[in-house]
Protein backbone atom coordinates (compact mmCIF):
# COMPACT_ATOMS: atom_id res chain seq x y z
CA UNK A 1 0.00 0.00 0.00
CA UNK A 2 1.27 3.22 -0.67
CA UNK A 3 2.15 5.79 1.89
CA UNK A 4 0.48 8.67 1.90
CA UNK A 5 1.56 12.12 2.06
CA UNK A 6 0.65 14.67 4.02
CA UNK A 7 -1.23 17.38 2.55
CA UNK A 8 -3.61 18.74 4.96
CA UNK A 9 -5.12 21.35 2.19
CA UNK A 10 -6.20 18.03 0.54
CA UNK A 11 -6.26 15.64 3.13
CA UNK A 12 -8.04 17.14 6.57
CA UNK A 13 -8.71 13.76 7.69
CA UNK A 14 -5.05 13.02 8.41
CA UNK A 15 -4.93 13.68 11.97
CA UNK A 16 -2.11 16.26 12.96
CA UNK A 17 1.60 14.10 13.79
CA UNK A 18 3.18 14.91 16.64
CA UNK A 19 7.14 15.08 15.64
CA UNK A 20 8.62 11.41 15.13
CA UNK A 21 11.02 10.28 17.68
CA UNK A 22 14.27 11.75 18.29
CA UNK A 23 17.35 10.47 16.85
CA UNK A 24 17.97 9.16 21.00
CA UNK A 25 14.90 7.57 21.12
CA UNK A 26 15.15 5.77 18.09
CA UNK A 27 15.86 2.01 17.89
CA UNK A 28 19.82 1.76 18.58
CA UNK A 29 21.47 0.36 15.77
CA UNK A 30 23.48 -2.22 18.34
CA UNK A 31 19.89 -4.04 18.63
CA UNK A 32 21.87 -6.46 16.13
CA UNK A 33 24.21 -6.92 18.89
CA UNK A 34 21.43 -7.63 21.81
CA UNK A 35 19.87 -9.70 19.39
CA UNK A 36 22.19 -12.62 19.78
CA UNK A 37 24.16 -11.35 23.25
CA UNK A 38 20.98 -11.76 25.42
CA UNK A 39 20.05 -15.34 24.31
CA UNK A 40 23.78 -16.49 24.12
CA UNK A 41 24.16 -14.62 28.33
CA UNK A 42 20.79 -16.64 28.81
CA UNK A 43 22.42 -19.86 27.74
CA UNK A 44 25.66 -19.26 29.50
CA UNK A 45 23.33 -18.19 32.50
CA UNK A 46 21.27 -21.55 32.01
CA UNK A 47 24.26 -24.11 31.84
CA UNK A 48 26.11 -22.29 35.13
CA UNK A 49 22.69 -22.54 36.72
CA UNK A 50 21.83 -26.91 36.03
CA UNK A 51 26.02 -27.03 37.14
CA UNK A 52 25.11 -24.89 40.26
CA UNK A 53 21.99 -26.99 40.96
CA UNK A 54 24.08 -30.14 40.72
CA UNK A 55 26.74 -29.24 43.36
CA UNK A 56 23.65 -28.37 45.83
CA UNK A 57 22.05 -31.56 45.06
CA UNK A 58 25.58 -33.07 45.68
CA UNK A 59 26.20 -31.18 48.74
CA UNK A 60 22.38 -31.27 50.40
CA UNK A 61 22.45 -35.09 49.61
CA UNK A 62 25.44 -35.47 52.35
CA UNK A 63 24.05 -32.97 54.66
CA UNK A 64 20.68 -35.34 54.98
CA UNK A 65 22.68 -38.37 54.50
CA UNK A 66 26.24 -37.95 56.18
CA UNK A 67 26.76 -42.14 57.12
CA UNK A 68 25.93 -43.43 53.26
CA UNK A 69 29.44 -42.26 51.79
CA UNK A 70 29.31 -41.71 47.56
CA UNK A 71 31.89 -41.28 45.26
CA UNK A 72 31.34 -37.46 43.94
CA UNK A 73 29.41 -38.04 40.06
CA UNK A 74 31.31 -35.18 39.18
CA UNK A 75 34.83 -37.31 39.64
CA UNK A 76 33.11 -40.58 38.01
CA UNK A 77 31.63 -39.21 35.05
CA UNK A 78 32.95 -35.39 34.77
CA UNK A 79 31.79 -35.09 30.84
CA UNK A 80 28.48 -36.56 31.86
CA UNK A 81 27.89 -34.43 34.55
CA UNK A 82 29.59 -31.38 33.29
CA UNK A 83 28.06 -31.62 29.45
CA UNK A 84 25.76 -34.00 28.37
CA UNK A 85 23.31 -33.75 31.59
CA UNK A 86 23.45 -29.36 30.93
CA UNK A 87 22.73 -30.39 27.23
CA UNK A 88 19.19 -32.36 28.26
CA UNK A 89 18.45 -29.43 30.03
CA UNK A 90 19.76 -26.56 27.62
CA UNK A 91 17.68 -28.82 24.49
CA UNK A 92 14.71 -28.72 26.31
CA UNK A 93 14.81 -24.91 27.28
CA UNK A 94 15.84 -24.35 23.19
CA UNK A 95 12.82 -26.64 22.32
CA UNK A 96 10.44 -24.04 24.66
CA UNK A 97 11.40 -21.29 22.99
CA UNK A 98 12.83 -19.39 26.00
CA UNK A 99 15.92 -17.99 24.72
CA UNK A 100 13.87 -16.24 21.97
CA UNK A 101 10.33 -15.93 22.90
CA UNK A 102 9.33 -13.43 26.27
CA UNK A 103 7.05 -15.20 28.13
CA UNK A 104 5.29 -13.50 31.72
CA UNK A 105 7.97 -14.32 34.40
CA UNK A 106 5.81 -16.67 36.56
CA UNK A 107 4.87 -18.86 32.76
CA UNK A 108 8.91 -19.20 31.94
CA UNK A 109 9.22 -19.94 36.07
CA UNK A 110 6.44 -22.85 35.05
CA UNK A 111 8.15 -24.13 32.12
CA UNK A 112 11.94 -24.18 33.83
CA UNK A 113 10.00 -26.30 36.66
CA UNK A 114 8.75 -28.56 33.84
CA UNK A 115 11.57 -28.72 32.23
CA UNK A 116 13.69 -29.93 34.94
CA UNK A 117 11.07 -32.83 35.77
CA UNK A 118 11.81 -34.12 31.97
CA UNK A 119 15.77 -33.57 32.05
CA UNK A 120 15.90 -35.70 35.13
CA UNK A 121 13.86 -38.66 33.64
CA UNK A 122 15.92 -38.86 30.50
CA UNK A 123 19.01 -37.81 32.41
CA UNK A 124 17.78 -40.98 34.42
CA UNK A 125 16.89 -43.09 31.58
CA UNK A 126 20.40 -42.82 30.33
CA UNK A 127 22.57 -43.75 33.52
CA UNK A 128 19.92 -46.76 33.26
CA UNK A 129 21.02 -48.02 30.10
CA UNK A 130 24.86 -47.22 30.85
CA UNK A 131 24.52 -48.84 33.83
CA UNK A 132 25.55 -45.61 36.24
CA UNK A 133 22.37 -45.98 38.49
CA UNK A 134 24.63 -48.51 40.60
CA UNK A 135 27.24 -46.15 41.45
CA UNK A 136 25.12 -42.83 41.54
CA UNK A 137 23.08 -42.23 44.54
CA UNK A 138 19.23 -41.97 44.13
CA UNK A 139 18.48 -39.51 46.56
CA UNK A 140 20.88 -37.48 44.65
CA UNK A 141 18.90 -37.51 41.42
CA UNK A 142 15.60 -36.61 43.38
CA UNK A 143 17.51 -33.50 44.46
CA UNK A 144 19.25 -32.25 41.27
CA UNK A 145 15.97 -31.95 40.15
CA UNK A 146 14.67 -29.71 42.74
CA UNK A 147 17.76 -27.73 43.06
CA UNK A 148 18.49 -27.75 39.13
CA UNK A 149 14.72 -26.31 39.02
CA UNK A 150 15.44 -23.58 41.96
CA UNK A 151 18.07 -22.29 40.32
CA UNK A 152 16.96 -21.84 36.96
CA UNK A 153 14.40 -19.46 38.23
CA UNK A 154 16.43 -17.30 39.91
CA UNK A 155 19.26 -17.43 37.33
CA UNK A 156 16.63 -16.20 34.67
CA UNK A 157 15.42 -13.73 37.30
CA UNK A 158 18.64 -12.26 38.49
CA UNK A 159 20.04 -11.98 34.69
CA UNK A 160 17.19 -10.28 33.10
CA UNK A 161 16.84 -7.74 35.89
CA UNK A 162 20.11 -6.84 34.79
CA UNK A 163 19.76 -6.99 31.08
CA UNK A 164 16.88 -4.41 32.21
CA UNK A 165 19.01 -2.02 34.45
CA UNK A 166 21.94 -2.15 31.46
CA UNK A 167 18.27 -1.32 29.33
CA UNK A 168 19.63 -4.87 26.98
CA UNK A 169 16.04 -6.18 27.86
CA UNK A 170 14.37 -3.21 26.33
CA UNK A 171 12.69 -4.10 23.75
CA UNK A 172 10.65 -1.11 21.72
CA UNK A 173 7.35 -0.83 19.91
CA UNK A 174 4.51 0.97 18.25
CA UNK A 175 1.02 0.42 19.37
CA UNK A 176 -1.91 0.46 16.82
CA UNK A 177 -4.74 0.52 18.50
CA UNK A 178 -7.50 3.18 20.41
CA UNK A 179 -6.56 4.87 23.53
CA UNK A 180 -8.04 1.70 25.83
CA UNK A 181 -5.90 -0.80 24.19
CA UNK A 182 -2.99 1.40 25.10
CA UNK A 183 -3.99 1.77 28.44
CA UNK A 184 -4.63 -1.52 29.09
CA UNK A 185 -0.85 -2.73 27.34
CA UNK A 186 0.40 -0.29 29.67
CA UNK A 187 -1.05 -1.65 32.22
CA UNK A 188 -0.08 -5.27 31.59
CA UNK A 189 3.67 -3.69 30.77
CA UNK A 190 3.78 -2.17 34.03
CA UNK A 191 2.51 -5.97 35.57
CA UNK A 192 5.03 -7.92 33.66
CA UNK A 193 8.65 -5.44 33.52
CA UNK A 194 10.37 -7.90 32.42
CA UNK A 195 8.52 -9.14 29.15
CA UNK A 196 11.09 -5.66 28.30
CA UNK A 197 8.21 -4.35 26.09
CA UNK A 198 8.63 -0.17 26.05
CA UNK A 199 5.74 1.99 23.70
CA UNK A 200 7.41 4.03 21.58
CA UNK A 201 4.66 5.72 20.31
CA UNK A 202 1.07 5.16 19.10
CA UNK A 203 -0.35 4.86 15.32
CA UNK A 204 -4.59 6.23 16.24
CA UNK A 205 -6.73 3.55 14.96
CA UNK A 206 -9.91 6.45 14.83
CA UNK A 207 -11.17 9.49 16.63
CA UNK A 208 -9.18 9.45 20.18
CA UNK A 209 -8.98 11.99 22.96
CA UNK A 210 -6.62 14.67 23.14
CA UNK A 211 -5.18 13.49 26.14
CA UNK A 212 -3.75 10.26 24.77
CA UNK A 213 -1.06 12.50 23.81
CA UNK A 214 0.19 12.75 27.61
CA UNK A 215 1.42 9.14 27.37
CA UNK A 216 3.03 8.40 24.59
CA UNK A 217 3.46 10.60 21.57
CA UNK A 218 0.65 10.25 18.76
CA UNK A 219 3.08 9.25 15.55
CA UNK A 220 -0.22 9.84 13.17
CA UNK A 221 -2.97 7.54 11.93
CA UNK A 222 -2.96 4.73 9.92
CA UNK A 223 -1.83 6.19 6.66
CA UNK A 224 1.85 6.79 8.69
CA UNK A 225 2.26 3.39 9.71
CA UNK A 226 4.30 2.32 6.92
CA UNK A 227 6.91 5.52 7.21
CA UNK A 228 6.32 5.50 10.99
CA UNK A 229 8.33 1.89 11.06
CA UNK A 230 11.07 2.59 8.75
CA UNK A 231 11.68 6.23 10.50
CA UNK A 232 12.01 4.73 13.69
CA UNK A 233 13.27 1.42 12.99
CA UNK A 234 11.01 -0.74 15.50
CA UNK A 235 11.34 -4.84 14.92
CA UNK A 236 7.28 -5.30 16.28
CA UNK A 237 4.24 -3.25 16.54
CA UNK A 238 1.27 -4.53 18.07
CA UNK A 239 -2.47 -4.27 16.83
CA UNK A 240 -4.98 -3.88 19.11
CA UNK A 241 -7.73 -3.30 17.54
CA UNK A 242 -10.64 -5.75 18.80
CA UNK A 243 -13.32 -3.91 16.86
CA UNK A 244 -11.62 -3.85 13.91
CA UNK A 245 -13.26 -5.73 11.04
CA UNK A 246 -10.93 -8.84 9.99
CA UNK A 247 -10.52 -7.37 6.21
CA UNK A 248 -9.36 -4.27 8.04
CA UNK A 249 -6.68 -5.62 9.89
CA UNK A 250 -5.64 -8.40 7.40
CA UNK A 251 -4.85 -5.45 5.21
CA UNK A 252 -2.85 -3.66 8.05
CA UNK A 253 -1.04 -6.80 8.92
CA UNK A 254 0.05 -7.57 5.27
CA UNK A 255 0.75 -4.07 5.18
CA UNK A 256 3.53 -3.80 8.13
CA UNK A 257 4.97 -7.61 7.73
CA UNK A 258 7.76 -6.81 5.42
CA UNK A 259 8.71 -4.36 7.83
CA UNK A 260 8.82 -5.58 11.46
CA UNK A 261 10.13 -9.51 12.29
CA UNK A 262 7.06 -9.52 14.49
CA UNK A 263 3.55 -8.62 14.39
CA UNK A 264 1.46 -9.31 17.69
CA UNK A 265 -2.29 -9.27 17.48
CA UNK A 266 -4.25 -8.43 20.47
CA UNK A 267 -7.74 -9.81 20.45
CA UNK A 268 -10.58 -8.91 23.02
CA UNK A 269 -10.69 -11.95 24.90
CA UNK A 270 -11.50 -10.43 28.44
CA UNK A 271 -13.12 -12.22 31.02
CA UNK A 272 -12.13 -16.01 29.29
CA UNK A 273 -10.16 -18.37 31.15
CA UNK A 274 -6.75 -17.34 28.89
CA UNK A 275 -4.41 -20.04 31.32
CA UNK A 276 -5.94 -23.27 29.98
CA UNK A 277 -7.07 -21.81 26.52
CA UNK A 278 -5.64 -23.78 23.60
CA UNK A 279 -5.58 -23.58 19.91
CA UNK A 280 -6.45 -25.54 17.01
CA UNK A 281 -5.94 -24.46 13.21
CA UNK A 282 -7.52 -25.33 10.24
CA UNK A 283 -4.92 -24.81 7.65
CA UNK A 284 -7.20 -25.34 4.17
CA UNK A 285 -9.86 -22.78 6.21
CA UNK A 286 -7.54 -20.42 7.14
CA UNK A 287 -9.26 -20.41 10.98
CA UNK A 288 -8.66 -21.11 13.86
CA UNK A 289 -10.40 -23.00 16.70
CA UNK A 290 -10.54 -22.16 20.99
CA UNK A 291 -11.12 -24.38 23.55
CA UNK A 292 -11.38 -23.64 27.12
CA UNK A 293 -10.99 -26.63 29.88
CA UNK A 294 -12.65 -25.73 33.60
CA UNK A 295 -10.00 -27.59 35.14
CA UNK A 296 -11.61 -28.01 38.73
CA UNK A 297 -14.54 -29.59 37.60
CA UNK A 298 -11.65 -32.50 36.68
CA UNK A 299 -11.95 -35.37 39.30
CA UNK A 300 -8.15 -35.95 38.91
CA UNK A 301 -7.38 -31.78 39.20
CA UNK A 302 -9.35 -31.84 42.18
CA UNK A 303 -7.36 -34.92 43.75
CA UNK A 304 -3.97 -33.33 42.72
CA UNK A 305 -5.19 -29.65 43.95
CA UNK A 306 -6.24 -31.99 47.79
CA UNK A 307 -3.03 -34.08 47.70
CA UNK A 308 -1.22 -30.91 47.11
CA UNK A 309 -3.23 -28.98 50.49
CA UNK A 310 -2.77 -31.67 52.67
CA UNK A 311 1.10 -31.87 51.78
CA UNK A 312 2.12 -28.38 51.57
CA UNK A 313 -0.76 -27.98 54.81
CA UNK A 314 0.94 -30.22 57.16
CA UNK A 315 4.44 -28.98 56.01
CA UNK A 316 3.33 -25.56 57.03
CA UNK A 317 1.34 -26.82 60.04
CA UNK A 318 4.16 -28.33 62.27
CA UNK A 319 6.96 -25.42 62.44
CA UNK A 320 3.94 -23.06 62.97
CA UNK A 321 2.51 -24.80 66.35
CA UNK A 322 5.32 -22.94 68.34
CA UNK A 323 4.67 -19.54 66.95
CA UNK A 324 0.63 -20.14 67.38
CA UNK A 325 1.02 -20.67 71.33
CA UNK A 326 2.92 -17.57 71.69
CA UNK A 327 0.38 -15.58 69.65
CA UNK A 328 -2.47 -17.35 71.60
CA UNK A 329 -1.26 -16.00 75.31
CA UNK A 330 -0.66 -12.71 73.57
CA UNK A 331 -4.39 -12.42 72.30
CA UNK A 332 -5.16 -13.68 75.63
CA UNK A 333 -2.90 -11.00 77.80
CA UNK A 334 -4.15 -8.22 74.93
CA UNK A 335 -8.11 -8.27 75.53
CA UNK A 336 -10.88 -10.17 77.45
CA UNK A 337 -12.30 -12.83 75.40
CA UNK A 338 -11.72 -16.62 73.12
CA UNK A 339 -8.42 -16.73 71.69
CA UNK A 340 -10.01 -17.75 68.25
CA UNK A 341 -12.46 -16.37 66.69
CA UNK A 342 -14.85 -18.91 64.93
CA UNK A 343 -16.92 -17.63 62.27
CA UNK A 344 -19.00 -18.96 59.81
CA UNK A 345 -18.16 -18.91 55.86
CA UNK A 346 -19.47 -20.06 52.81
CA UNK A 347 -17.36 -23.35 51.68
CA UNK A 348 -17.49 -25.43 48.34
CA UNK A 349 -20.98 -25.73 46.71
CA UNK A 350 -22.30 -22.72 49.19
CA UNK A 351 -21.91 -25.19 52.60
CA UNK A 352 -20.97 -23.18 55.54
CA UNK A 353 -18.32 -24.06 57.75
CA UNK A 354 -16.44 -22.62 60.91
CA UNK A 355 -13.86 -20.91 59.59
CA UNK A 356 -10.65 -20.42 62.31
CA UNK A 357 -8.93 -17.44 63.01
CA UNK A 358 -7.13 -15.56 66.19
CA UNK A 359 -9.66 -13.02 67.41
CA UNK A 360 -8.28 -9.92 66.72
CA UNK A 361 -11.28 -7.78 67.47
CA UNK A 362 -12.88 -6.85 71.34
CA UNK A 363 -15.85 -9.24 72.05
CA UNK A 364 -17.92 -5.72 71.64
CA UNK A 365 -16.85 -5.32 68.84
CA UNK A 366 -19.98 -4.81 66.80
CA UNK A 367 -21.43 -2.32 69.14
CA UNK A 368 -18.39 -0.43 68.54
CA UNK A 369 -18.29 -0.44 64.31
CA UNK A 370 -22.03 0.71 64.51
CA UNK A 371 -21.68 3.65 66.75
CA UNK A 372 -18.29 4.77 65.19
CA UNK A 373 -20.01 4.74 61.49
CA UNK A 374 -23.00 6.69 62.54
CA UNK A 375 -19.99 9.28 63.67
CA UNK A 376 -17.87 9.31 60.55
CA UNK A 377 -20.20 9.24 56.89
CA UNK A 378 -16.46 8.86 55.54
CA UNK A 379 -16.05 5.38 57.06
CA UNK A 380 -19.54 4.30 56.60
CA UNK A 381 -18.65 5.01 52.71
CA UNK A 382 -15.70 2.96 52.49
CA UNK A 383 -17.45 0.11 54.58
CA UNK A 384 -20.39 -0.10 52.37
CA UNK A 385 -17.73 0.05 49.25
CA UNK A 386 -15.41 -2.51 50.29
CA UNK A 387 -16.99 -4.23 52.96
CA UNK A 388 -14.26 -3.37 55.71
CA UNK A 389 -12.68 -0.21 57.35
CA UNK A 390 -9.54 0.03 55.46
CA UNK A 391 -7.59 2.87 58.04
CA UNK A 392 -8.93 3.04 60.95
CA UNK A 393 -11.17 0.22 62.59
CA UNK A 394 -12.17 0.44 66.25
CA UNK A 395 -13.02 -3.26 66.75
CA UNK A 396 -9.89 -4.20 66.42
CA UNK A 397 -7.25 -4.68 69.46
CA UNK A 398 -3.53 -4.11 69.83
CA UNK A 399 -2.49 -7.07 69.03
CA UNK A 400 -4.68 -7.47 66.39
CA UNK A 401 -3.49 -4.83 64.51
CA UNK A 402 -0.21 -6.46 63.85
CA UNK A 403 -1.41 -9.44 63.61
CA UNK A 404 -3.67 -8.36 60.56
CA UNK A 405 -0.71 -6.54 59.18
CA UNK A 406 1.18 -9.78 59.09
CA UNK A 407 -1.86 -12.31 58.56
CA UNK A 408 -0.90 -14.03 60.95
CA UNK A 409 -4.36 -14.13 62.52
CA UNK A 410 -5.15 -16.68 59.40
CA UNK A 411 -2.64 -19.38 60.93
CA UNK A 412 -5.63 -21.55 62.42
CA UNK A 413 -6.75 -21.68 58.86
CA UNK A 414 -4.65 -24.59 58.29
CA UNK A 415 -6.46 -26.77 60.46
CA UNK A 416 -9.52 -26.15 58.20
CA UNK A 417 -6.95 -26.93 55.49
CA UNK A 418 -6.12 -30.27 56.50
CA UNK A 419 -9.71 -30.92 57.16
CA UNK A 420 -10.55 -30.35 53.50
CA UNK A 421 -13.21 -27.35 54.61
CA UNK A 422 -10.12 -24.45 52.89
CA UNK A 423 -7.79 -24.82 50.29
CA UNK A 424 -3.89 -23.03 50.53
CA UNK A 425 -5.03 -21.09 47.67
CA UNK A 426 -8.59 -20.21 46.41
CA UNK A 427 -11.36 -18.03 46.52
CA UNK A 428 -11.77 -15.89 49.46
CA UNK A 429 -13.92 -17.18 52.24
CA UNK A 430 -16.90 -15.18 52.00
CA UNK A 431 -19.71 -14.27 54.70
CA UNK A 432 -23.03 -16.06 54.73
CA UNK A 433 -24.45 -12.53 54.55
CA UNK A 434 -22.39 -11.64 51.58
CA UNK A 435 -23.90 -14.21 48.92
CA UNK A 436 -26.63 -11.88 47.89
CA UNK A 437 -24.89 -9.28 46.86
CA UNK A 438 -22.07 -11.91 44.88
CA UNK A 439 -25.02 -11.59 42.61
CA UNK A 440 -23.74 -13.80 39.22
CA UNK A 441 -20.46 -14.16 40.53
CA UNK A 442 -21.65 -16.88 42.94
CA UNK A 443 -22.18 -20.47 41.23
CA UNK A 444 -18.37 -20.03 39.64
CA UNK A 445 -16.71 -19.20 42.99
CA UNK A 446 -18.63 -21.43 45.23
CA UNK A 447 -17.58 -24.36 42.96
CA UNK A 448 -14.32 -24.90 44.87
CA UNK A 449 -13.19 -24.18 48.32
CA UNK A 450 -12.34 -20.77 49.78
CA UNK A 451 -8.28 -20.71 50.37
CA UNK A 452 -6.00 -18.76 53.02
CA UNK A 453 -4.69 -16.61 50.32
CA UNK A 454 -5.67 -16.48 46.59
CA UNK A 455 -5.45 -13.29 43.86
CA UNK A 456 -7.32 -11.22 46.19
CA UNK A 457 -4.68 -11.22 48.66
CA UNK A 458 -1.45 -10.91 46.06
CA UNK A 459 -3.69 -8.41 43.95
CA UNK A 460 -4.17 -5.42 46.45
CA UNK A 461 -6.11 -6.34 49.61
CA UNK A 462 -7.79 -4.02 50.89
CA UNK A 463 -7.37 -1.35 48.12
CA UNK A 464 -9.62 -3.49 46.21
CA UNK A 465 -13.49 -3.29 46.62
CA UNK A 466 -16.05 -5.71 46.73
CA UNK A 467 -16.75 -6.19 43.32
CA UNK A 468 -12.91 -6.56 42.43
CA UNK A 469 -12.83 -9.16 44.47
CA UNK A 470 -15.14 -11.21 43.28
CA UNK A 471 -14.04 -10.55 40.02
CA UNK A 472 -10.56 -11.57 40.89
CA UNK A 473 -12.09 -15.01 42.67
CA UNK A 474 -14.21 -15.99 39.59
CA UNK A 475 -11.04 -15.35 36.96
CA UNK A 476 -9.26 -17.81 39.65
CA UNK A 477 -11.93 -20.32 39.83
CA UNK A 478 -11.75 -20.81 35.39
CA UNK A 479 -7.98 -20.26 34.79
CA UNK A 480 -6.87 -22.55 38.07
CA UNK A 481 -3.70 -24.65 37.64
CA UNK A 482 -1.30 -26.09 40.13
CA UNK A 483 1.35 -24.20 38.88
CA UNK A 484 -0.96 -21.13 39.37
CA UNK A 485 -1.61 -22.24 43.41
CA UNK A 486 2.07 -22.28 43.29
CA UNK A 487 2.77 -19.06 42.15
CA UNK A 488 0.41 -17.18 44.38
CA UNK A 489 2.00 -19.00 47.46
CA UNK A 490 5.05 -17.09 46.26
CA UNK A 491 3.61 -13.97 45.88
CA UNK A 492 1.73 -13.73 49.31
CA UNK A 493 4.92 -14.35 50.94
CA UNK A 494 6.31 -11.34 49.09
CA UNK A 495 3.00 -9.34 49.86
CA UNK A 496 3.34 -10.09 53.39
CA UNK A 497 6.62 -9.30 54.47
CA UNK A 498 6.01 -5.59 52.39
CA UNK A 499 2.51 -5.29 53.51
CA UNK A 500 1.06 -4.53 51.12
CA UNK A 501 -2.20 -3.90 51.10
CA UNK A 502 -2.47 -4.91 54.78
CA UNK A 503 -5.11 -4.24 57.18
Amino acid sequence: MPIAKEKPDCQPHIVERAPLINETSKVSPHLKFTDWLVPFSLLAVDYLAVLLGLFSAYWFRNLVLPNLEIESPFNSYPEFFYLVVPLFYLGFIFYEGLYLKRPPFWRISEKLFKISIYATAFTTWVMYFSGATQTISRPFIFFSWFFASISLILGRFLVKRIFMYLGLWKRQVIVVGSEQAVELLTNAFNDEPELGYQILGVIKAGAEKEHLRSLYPILGDLNHLEQTIIETGVSEVIIAMPELANEKLLEIVYQVQSLVKRVIIVPNLVGLPLINLEAASFFNQKAIMLSVRNNLLSSPNRLLKRLFDLGMGLLLLIPSLPMMAIIAVLVKLDSHGSVLHNGKRLGKNGKEFVCYKFRTMYLEGDAMLSKYLEENMDAKEEWEQFAKLRTFDPRVTKVGKWLRKLSLDELPQLFNVISGEMSLVGPRPYLPRERIKMNYYVETILETTPGITGLWQVRGRNNIDFLGRLSLDSWYVRNWSLWLDISLLVRTIKVVLFRHGAA
